[in-house]
């Protein structure tokens, strides 16, 4: 009879648990609808946006089903016959398909590994400039070519480095040098690529870093100084470690960008004398369906990158979420 009863009392009272609904998801299912709910206005900005990806980034999903048909455009999408793996098991008979794979991961992974350092080391270096105005000054003048599209990049960068005039060729010259073919060589090209691409971004990542060295107590340097450690001491245990939850962080997340080696950069400096080091996927699958017209292929391979950059991202994700708590929602 106590025990009705109370449980008559938990019922009205709301406390009573409902089966197959734990008390936790509840929880994390109410704290949810409360950030949610709480900064709704922040979420209601996102609703442009969100119209944007869905226009061009779902709708056009659609498309992927190119790859598993024998594509006609006189008959569209649907009506054209459908092949199943068909232009999968070609893709990786093709013989140039692994040198394309190999180029787009060597591009991408040494753009990460040393774009990752050197605003690290930039932000350090701004940190210690006390004077406000120069500060600024520099800080925008890094900041500033990480709004110039890659075409306007791609022609200075075309016209500094010709053999016929350009700039860092006559320099060659007046030391006694010959003149080098830049962006013809495969040996030099790669390099042209990726320090290019630093020299663009590293003012725009640097910011991040500047921002987390502000969270770092003034007083932890002030206590290293006046037990007599100098700036490299204060550096590499005080600033390093301050900075270390946004740099793991960072890092973690460009795990989802292996295959992604910057298609307008490699487009619009790269030709065909160094497909051999600068051919990477994007680039592939655009002479692929677009100057070729093989559509199907080009959708396979477009569709087999996205499954890999997807676990590649999911990974990362993950990843960030258990080493340092990072969450979309």
């Amino acid at each position: 009879m106590q025990t009705l009863s109370n449980g008559m009392l938990a019922e009205q009272t709301g406390t009573a648990k409902q089966p197959g609904v734990s008390s936790s998801s509840k929880g994390y299912f109410r704290n949810l609808k409360k950030r949610i709910t709480g900064k709704w206005p922040l979420y209601l900005m996102m609703v442009p946006g969100l119209a944007v990806i869905f226009v061009f980034n779902i709708l056009p999903m659609y498309g992927l089903s190119i790859a598993f048909k024998d594509f006609k455009p006189s008959k569209g999408i649907i009506d054209s016959p459908w092949v199943g793996f068909e232009h999968f098991e070609y893709l990786f008979t093709l013989p140039n398909i692994w040198q394309v794979f190999q180029n787009t991961l060597t591009i991408a992974i040494l753009k990460i590994v040393i774009g990752f350092a050197i605003p690290i080391a930039v932000a350090i270096l701004l940190n210690e400039i006390r004077k406000t105005w120069y500060k600024k000054f520099v800080q925008t003048l890094i900041y500033l070519p990480h709004f110039i599209s890659w075409v306007i990049l791609a022609a200075i960068l075309k016209n500094m480095l010709t053999t016929d005039g350009g700039m860092i060729n006559s320099l060659i010259k007046i030391f006694g040098g010959e003149p080098i073919f830049f962006l013809g060589s495969n040996e030099w090209f790669r390099t042209i690529l990726i320090a290019s691409d630093i020299w663009k971004n590293f003012g725009f990542n640097t910011i991040l870093y500047l921002a987390a060295l502000l969270t770092i107590d003034p007083q932890q340097y002030e206590s290293a100084k006046i037990d007599g450690a100098n700036w490299l001491q204060s550096t590499l245990y005080i600033t390093l470690p301050g900075l270390m939850p946004i740099m793991l962080l960072t890092a973690i997340l460009s795990i989802g960008n292996i295959l992604n080696a910057n298609f307008d950069q490699v487009l619009n400096l790269y030709n065909p004398q160094v497909y051999a080091t600068a051919d990477i996927i994007d680039t592939f699958v655009y002479r692929i369906s677009l100057v070729d017209f093989n559509w199907e292929l080009g959708t396979a391979v477009g569709f087999f990158k996205s499954i890999v950059s997807m676990v590649l991202l999911v990974v990362s994700y993950g990843l960030a979420y258990k080493y340092t708590d990072y969450r979309i929602f």
